[in-house]
C-alpha cells in the first residue's frame, strides 16, 4: 500500500512510491548516492539518547565526511539492517557493502523523506510527547548528521522541520551545524524565536583554511562559517560556536586556539562550547589510520593516549579547559553550552588566577 501520494522534491526512479523499509535511490551526486527514508520516528527522547536533550536527526550518514566524527556508528546499523532485510536494489547493496562502514557513512546518505510529517504526529498538541516538552527540555537537531550537508539543499527536509515546530510555542530548541546553508532559513528561525527558545551552533574547529580541508575535506570553509554567524546574529537569532572536538597535537596549539576565539567573537557568537576529542569504537577505526596517514609524527602519541579509553586524560581536558576560559574572559565571551549553564558564568577563581602558561596548561604528547 502506498503511505502518501509521491512528493515532488523526492523523485522514486520506478515511479512507484516505495512501501515502508525500502531505500530506493533518490539520486547522486559524484561519488555519494542518496536514499529514500520511511522513518517511523523522527522525536527521540532522552531514554534513548542517553542525554538531557531530546533528538531530531533528518537525515542518516554525512557528506562532510570529517574524519573524526563519532556519528559513524548510527550509519552501521542502517544499513547493515538494509543490506540483511534486502531492502537495497541489488547495485546498491553491493556498492555499500564493497566498501568499509566509516566510508559508507560519507557516500550513502538516507534522507528521511516524511520526518516533518513524523514530527508533527509526535508533537501533537497536548500528546504525551509535547506536554513533556513544554516542561522545558531541549530539542536537538543534528546530534548524529549535519541537518545542512548538501542534501538539505535539494531535499529541504530540515526546513520541513523547522516549520512544524514553528507551529508550537514554548519549545526549547538547538541546531548543530558546520553549513552556512543554515542562513537561508534565516527567516523561520527568527519566527521560531518569537515564541519558542531557538539558539544555533556551528560548529569550528580551526580557522586555518588549508588545516580544515584536511580534517574536514568536504565542509564549508571557515570564513564562511564565521560569516553565517554574523548573518544570523544580525537576523536576531542566537548563535554560538563548539570548538568540538580540539584535536590533540593538532587544533590544540595556543595561538591557534586564541586566533580561533578571537575570530568568533569578532563574527557575534554569544558563547563557545569546547571539549576534546572522543574516540569510540566506529570513529577509532576512521580515526587513527587516518592520523598515522596525514600525521605520522603523532600516530604513537594517539595509540597511547586512547589505548584505555575514549578519552583523553582528564589532566589535558581540565588544562583545555581553563585555558579556553581565559580565552573567553579576555575576549568578552561565554564559554558553556548554553547561556544559562553554570559552566558559561565568569569563574572568579579562573580569572584571578595568574596565567597559565600555554605550553604547559595541557599536555599530550606521551
Amino acid at each position: 500500500m502506498p503511505i502518501r501520494p509521491p512528493d515532488p522534491m523526492f523523485p522514486i526512479p520506478s515511479g512507484r512510491w516505495p512501501v515502508r523499509g525500502e531505500l530506493p535511490v533518490l539520486g547522486q551526486q559524484n561519488d555519494i548516492t542518496y536514499y529514500a527514508s520511511h522513518a517511523a520516528n523522527v522525536l527521540n527522547d532522552t531514554r534513548v539518547t542517553g542525554m538531557a536533550y531530546w533528538s531530531v536527526n533528518p537525515y542518516t550518514g554525512c557528506a562532510f565526511g570529517c574524519a573524526y566524527c563519532y556519528a559513524r556508528y548510527a550509519h552501521r546499523y542502517v544499513m547493515e539492517r538494509a543490506v540483511t532485510a534486502h531492502t537495497l536494489p541489488d547495485d546498491s547493496a553491493a556498492a555499500v557493502t564493497a566498501i568499509p562502514p566509516w566510508l559508507a557513512f560519507e557516500r550513502h546518505i538516507v534522507v528521511k523523506r516524511n520526518a516533518p510529517d513524523a514530527l508533527a504526529r509526535a508533537l501533537r498538541y497536548g500528546g504525551p510527547r509535547h506536554l513533556a516538552l513544554l516542561k522545558g527540555e531541549m530539542i536537538l537537531i543534528g546530534t548524529a548528521t549535519d541537518p545542512y550537508q548538501p542534501a538539505e539543499r535539494r531535499y529541504r527536509v530540515t526546513r520541513g522541520i523547522l516549520e512544524v515546530l514553528a507551529e508550537h510555542p514554548g519549545l526549547h530548541l538547538g541546531i548543530i551545524t558546520k553549513s552556512p546553508l543554515i542562513t537561508r532559513d534565516a527567516d523561520i528561525l527568527a519566527r521560531i524565536a518569537r515564541r519558542s527558545e531557538i539558539s544555533v551552533t556551528i560548529s569550528l574547529i580551526t580557522t586555518d583554511r588549508a588545516l580544515a580541508r584536511r580534517l574536514e575535506p568536504r565542509a564549508p570553509t571557515p570564513e564562511s562559517r564565521l560569516r553565517a554567524i554574523a548573518r544570523l546574529r544580525d537576523a536576531g537569532v542566537e548563535a554560538g560556536v563548539n570548538i568540538m572536538p580540539v584535536l590533540p597535537g593538532i587544533t590544540d596549539d595556543p595561538v591557534m586556539l586564541e586566533t580561533l576565539v578571537r575570530e568568533v567573537a569578532r563574527a557575534g557568537a554569544s558563547r563557545i562550547g569546547v571539549a576534546a576529542l572522543r574516540l569510540q569504537h566506529e570513529a577509532r577505526k576512521r580515526y587513527l589510520p587516518f592520523i598515522a596517514q596525514e600525521f605520522p609524527h603523532l600516530a604513537a602519541s594517539y595509540a597511547a593516549a586512547y589505548a584505555r579509553d575514549s578519552n583523553v586524560s582528564e589532566r589535558y581536558r581540565q588544562g583545555l579547559s581553563r585555558f579556553v576560559k581565559q580565552l573567553g574572559r579576555k575576549y568578552g565571551i561565554r564559554v558553556g553550552w548554553r547561556a544559562e549553564d553554570p559552566e558559561a558564568e565568569p569563574d572568579a577563581a579562573v580569572a584571578e588566577a595568574p596565567p597559565p602558561d600555554p605550553q604547559l596548561a595541557f599536555e599530550f604528547a606521551s
